[in-house]
């Protein structure tokens, strides 16, 4: 892989990963158009270069990242202080606890996930599935949605969610978690800003379970001797989502998920037919 065809990958991936729209399907038409052959690098370097995108959110929304102040319903004398010491992690919290669902089906399932629905066509499929749901996600759930405050509850919920994108490779993890929290009464807008939330331990587990699987085999020089592909991927992905996330944010606040949906079927479709000239599509 060269440069520049890492900082196209980049550029995809920090354009994608936090919209409703499949990085894992960007990226499959990216490496496909470029001829880039699915390594064990290439594989790990788009999931490694998704800590520059994670990164973006964390720069984006430091505030929330490194809020610790006592709760405002819990700063009263007559609250315990262990109560008020707790709610000043409550944002932490709320994250563990939608990641915990990931995590457990993560460990008992990932393999199997892995193997069995590791395919072009099914991505593409669920590409399509997940553009109906937006065509029509606004009118199912806008009645009695509001700017409803994350509860430990609404971030399970979330987390719940978040695994279709597990077991529906193609679905979009972002469109996942975005529903879920319109599902649990969010607005568009802070349905999504969770989303990048809890992108952050979910992504970054990712990363270092890609870089652990290296070590465990006594291939971490292989990482090592592309540090360089690495670095850039990571800053490109990071400036790029920065831009990424500003644009969404803006944009839900105006608009519905009809357009996310329509371009998810174009992309589907653009996948269908690459599949049925009998080009070679791989799976990173």
């Amino acid at each position: 892989m060269t440069v520049v065809q890492a900082i196209i990958l980049a550029i995809v991936e920090g354009l994608t990963e936090f919209l409703p729209v499949s990085s894992t399907g960007h990226l499959v038409i990216a490496q496909s158009l470029m001829g880039i052959e699915s390594t064990p690098f290439v594989k790990a370097f788009t999931v490694i270069i998704q800590f520059g995108a994670i990164l973006s959110v964390v720069v984006l929304y430091w505030k929330r990242f490194f809020d610790f102040r006592v709760a405002p319903e819990m700063d009263h004398p007559d609250v315990p202080a262990w109560k008020r010491n707790v709610s000043r992690f409550r944002f932490y919290i709320a994250l563990l606890i939608g990641l915990l669902p990931a995590v457990v089906l993560g460990l008992l399932f990932g393999d199997w996930v892995d193997h069995a629905l590791g395919s072009v066509w099914i991505i593409a499929v669920n590409l399509l599935i997940g553009g109906v749901v937006m065509l029509f996600i606004d009118k199912w759930l806008h009645k009695g949605s509001h700017g409803r405050e994350i509860t430990y509850k609404n971030a399970f919920i979330v987390g719940l969610f978040q695994t279709i994108a597990m077991f529906m490779p193609g679905m979009s993890r972002s469109m996942c978690t975005i529903v879920g929290g319109m599902v649990a009464g969010m607005d568009r807008k802070r349905a999504a800003e969770f989303s990048f939330f809890l992108a952050v331990p979910t992504m970054l587990g990712a990363t270092c379970y890609e870089v652990l699987k290296f070590w465990k085999s006594g291939e971490l020089s292989v990482l090592s001797d592309h540090m360089g592909l690495l670095v850039v991927g990571n800053v490109i992905s990071f400036v790029v989502a920065l831009a990424a996330i500003r644009f969404f944010i803006t944009f839900v606040q105006k608009h519905t998920f009809a357009s996310f949906g329509w371009y998810r079927i174009a992309v589907a479709g653009v996948i269908l037919t690459m599949l049925g000239l009998g080009m070679d599509l791989a799976v990173f």
